[in-house]
């Protein structure tokens, strides 16, 4: 639990300590760049339909299901479907998943999109385009 310190307009970076929240674009590859812009320096992306993407910095997706883990093994990062089985599996699957996100801020691990040099942008332009 934390106290919202700061809300950011798009496009504009961190500025104070503690938790900020960025007022953004939706689409997931427009939001992932404008996170990184804002200055973060890793992405945990849940995903139900397994979207390819990789940000411009490390991106752990997190699949919601485990067909689709299985299936896009090669784009996923961690299946947290097992929290479906209830109560019991929540201890053992939150001990993987923070050390996974550790292993990675931490440089041991690489995500998908770091193994598979998928790094991309995209910005939001208002208005008409020609």
């Amino acid at each position: 639990q934390a106290l919202v310190a700061d809300v950011l307009k798009y496009g504009e970076i961190v500025k104070r300590k503690g938790l900020s929240v960025l007022e953004g674009p939706g689409n997931d590859l427009v939001a992932c760049t404008a996170l990184a812009a804002a200055g973060a320096q890793m992405l945990l992306f849940t995903t139900g339909r397994g979207n390819p993407l990789g940000g411009p910095v490390p991106t752990m997706k997190i699949a919601s299901n485990h067909d689709l883990a299985a299936r896009k093994a090669n784009w996923i990062d961690f299946d947290a479907s097992p929290a479906l089985a209830g109560a019991s599996a929540w201890l053992e699957l939150d001990n993987q998943f923070i050390t996974k996100v550790l292993d990675i801020a931490e440089g041991r691990l690489k995500t998908k999109n770091e193994e598979n040099d998928d790094r991309e942008i995209a910005i939001f332009k208002q208005g008409v385009i020609l």
